[in-house]
C-alpha cells in the first residue's frame, strides 16, 4: 500500500531522493534546460512537496508550486528506483491533482523532458488527461522540454 504525506524535506530519506532527482536533471541536460527545484526552492512558501512511501521506504515525491489563484505547477516528480512500476507516481500525480481542485485551483501546468527517457513521464501526464501545450508561466521555448496542462 501506498502512503502519501506532506513532507517537509528534512528527512534523510526524502533528501536523499529530492538530491539524487536534482543531480540527476543536471547530469542529463545542459543547464539551460534543468528547470528542477533545488531543496531550498522546493522549501519556499507557495511549494508543497508530498513523498510516498511503502513499508517505511520512500518511494517517491512530487510538489505542487501555486502560480496564482487559479494555477498550479507541478515539480520535482520522482519515483525511487527500487519502487518504478509500482503505481508511485500515478497515486502522487492523482493526490495533487485532488488537492488542487480542494484549494480551488482551475488547471495546471508542467514541464518536462522531450527525449526518450521522458516518454514514461509524458504517458502518464496524457494518461491522467494532461495535453501538450506551449510554454507558460516564465518558460520559452525549448526542444528538450515538454509543456502539459490540464483544466481542472
Amino acid at each position: 500500500m501506498i502512503e502519501i504525506r506532506t513532507d517537509d524535506l528534512t528527512g534523510e530519506q526524502t533528501l536523499r531522493l529530492a538530491a539524487q532527482h536534482h543531480a540527476e536533471m543536471h547530469a542529463n541536460t545542459p543547464p539551460e534546460s534543468v528547470h528542477a527545484l533545488d531543496l531550498d526552492a522546493l522549501r519556499a512558501p507557495g511549494i508543497t512537496v508530498w513523498s510516498a512511501w511503502i513499508d517505511g521506504d520512500v518511494a517517491g515525491i512530487a510538489a505542487l508550486a501555486q502560480l496564482d489563484a487559479a494555477r498550479g505547477e507541478l515539480k520535482s516528480f520522482r519515483t525511487g528506483d527500487a519502487h518504478r512500476g509500482r503505481g508511485v507516481a500515478r497515486a502522487l500525480l492523482r493526490h495533487i491533482v485532488a488537492e488542487a481542485r480542494a484549494r480551488g485551483l482551475t488547471s495546471l501546468w508542467l514541464e518536462t523532458g522531450s527525449d526518450a527517457a521522458f516518454a514514461p513521464a509524458r504517458a502518464l501526464y496524457a494518461g491522467e488527461g494532461f495535453r501538450e501545450c506551449g510554454p507558460f508561466a516564465d518558460y520559452t521555448d525549448d526542444p528538450l522540454s515538454t509543456y502539459m496542462t490540464l483544466a481542472l
